[in-house]
């Protein structure tokens, strides 16, 4: 496995790993298993490069968890908020949540994306790539450019069940880093978030109610920053593009209370 490897598991946890290091390194793996109750939940995790890091603890049964980093200084695990969760159930907890995670940088100084996640529920499909770009909810190509310096950064919470949420943050210059908080404390709902382009970039979503349709897209060569907040007692489809060369910004705190939904569309260019 080389020098500089650390990996430490619980029991009942089936772990693949795959290590690449073309010299001395201080890859770094660590997955605690919180009970012996984790039956048929499957870990495979990749990593290439210097320095780079995947920390979290393991709750509940018949979990995926996929986890590939390639580059320097990368970081997959508790999130700096809340601090490990070994102690009240696992940083995973719950059962048949499915996560990949790619990370992705190819300079010799790596600005190391970080990934932290924070997930208690069940039946919860996560899927992000830093350095990658997916186009849409149903892209799963993880489309790489020549020249990705990382730095991004997710900060993702996710209380509650059968949520799907899919995103990638791609830049190709240094210093330009994308951040995404995301809260997702309800059930039901589809999400899809992108941030291409140079210039920082900034998304804040949180959503406290079920079945939204809530695609988020930034792209361009400006810095652009969105905050949105959605619940209510019924569902909202929002989706929301800021592009081009010209700093955007954008909020919103969506209440809806209409029966059969509520929609709201936004371009800014």
């Amino acid at each position: 496995m080389g020098k500089g490897f650390t990996i430490m598991t619980g029991s009942w946890l089936w772990v693949a790993v795959c290590v690449v290091m073309p010299h001395v390194s201080a890859n770094t793996i660590y997955v605690d298993q919180v009970s012996t109750g984790n039956d048929y939940t499957t870990v495979e995790i990749s990593q290439e490069g210097q320095n780079n890091m995947v920390r979290y603890s393991e709750g509940g049964s018949s979990n995926s968890i996929s986890i590939d980093q390639k580059g320097d200084n990368a970081y997959v695990g508790y999130t700096s908020i809340w601090g490990s969760g070994y102690y009240w159930g696992g940083d995973l907890d719950g059962d048949n949540n499915s996560m990949m995670i790619k990370q992705y940088c190819n300079q010799a100084s790596c600005g190391g994306d970080r990934f932290e996640f924070h997930i208690q529920g069940n039946s919860n499909n996560v899927m992000f790539g830093q350095g990658y770009e997916l186009t849409d909810i149903n892209d799963t190509t993880f489309d790489a450019d020549s020249e990705e310096h990382g730095g991004h950064f997710v900060r993702l919470d996710i209380h509650g069940s059968n949520n799907n949420f899919k995103g990638s943050q791609r830049s190709n210059n240094a210093g330009h880093e994308h951040s995404n908080i995301t809260n997702i404390y309800g059930n039901y709902n589809n999400v899809f978030t992108k941030q291409i382009g140079n210039q920082d970039k900034t998304l804040n979503l949180s959503i406290y109610n079920d079945n939204n349709q809530v695609a988020m897209i930034q792209k361009g060569s400006a810095s652009h920053s969105a905050t949105v907040t959605i619940t209510g007692s019924y569902a909202t489809t929002f989706d929301l593009t800021q592009e081009g060369s010209t700093a955007q910004s954008y909020s919103l705190s969506q209440d809806c209370q209409t029966v059969g939904g509520c929609m709201v569309s936004v371009t800014q260019q």
